[in-house]
């Protein structure tokens, strides 16, 4: 565990600290010492702020992520069990997934507004898209002989879904909503970039507008810290819902 934890935490550590020596004597405006940012950490990142503008940008995240995720596994279960429906839907599936998420920002500022609603729409656009593939590839994916014996014993409908296809499809789904993570993060500070009047990418944008760098550093560095505690919980649910999975893996390749 020790172990395990100084990998972790060797490679930021060394990094810091490198950052910190090299910008010491930093005169650079636009490039301040990293003790001064750090200074600007404590004295910007009160109680008050975490709750005006980290809570608000965490909300629309999880709002925006829950959403993707129901909306790409039940339309990549649908799509994947359906081969004249993915025949139909993939031409389409190919056009909007190549259309990269910020550009339809404007778009969907028309449509939703400038409020919440647009912003979770904004994290949804770019988030299913991982989810949705690669559910249906995990769908299509499950073992012909396991699929036989489940018809064979009459196990259908929601039962299969249940037992057989989602838990066969469940590595890739994960891997897909692992991807959509990091999506919404990005899509989450984009969308507060416009027309917000809170959350971190605003707070960062009003920083760097009226000339506070090292506040505006330190926005970064939280935004970081908010994206590694968001992966860390993400790897404590992935390790809970594929513990079979993972002990399965161990097994095959200790035989």
């Amino acid at each position: 565990m020790i172990r395990r934890l100084l990998l972790v935490l060797g490679l930021p550590v060394v990094l810091f600290t490198t950052w910190y020596l090299a910008s010491a004597d930093s005169e650079n405006f636009y490039a301040p010492p990293l003790e001064q940012i750090l200074g600007a950490f404590a004295d910007t990142w009160t109680l008050d702020r975490l709750r005006a503008d980290v809570l608000p940008s965490v909300a629309r995240l999880g709002a925006g992520y829950l959403l993707a995720a129901v909306i790409g596994i039940a339309a990549g279960v649908a799509i994947g069990t359906n081969p004249r429906l993915r025949a139909a839907a993939e031409p389409l599936l190919e056009f909007f997934r190549a259309v990269p998420p910020p550009v339809l920002v404007p778009v969907i500022m028309l449509f939703a507004g400038i409020g919440n609603g647009m912003k979770v729409i904004v994290i949804v656009s770019g988030c299913v898209w991982p989810v949705l593939l690669n559910t249906v590839e995990g769908v299509r994916a499950v073992d012909g002989t396991l699929s036989d014996t489940a018809r064979a014993y009459r196990i259908t409908g929601p039962a299969r879904l249940r037992h057989l296809v989602l838990p066969s499809a469940s590595p890739q789904i994960i891997a897909g909503l692992r991807q959509a993570l990091s999506i919404a993060i990005i899509l989450m500070v984009i969308s507060e970039m416009f027309a917000a009047s809170n959350g971190l990418g605003f707070t960062i944008v009003q920083f760097q507008r009226s000339f506070a760098i090292p506040e505006m550093w330190s926005g970064i560095i939280v935004l970081g810290l908010l994206g590694f505690v968001l992966s860390a919980l993400f790897q404590i649910a992935e390790n809970r819902v594929l513990a079979w999975y993972h002990g399965l893996r161990g097994a095959q390749r200790r035989s």
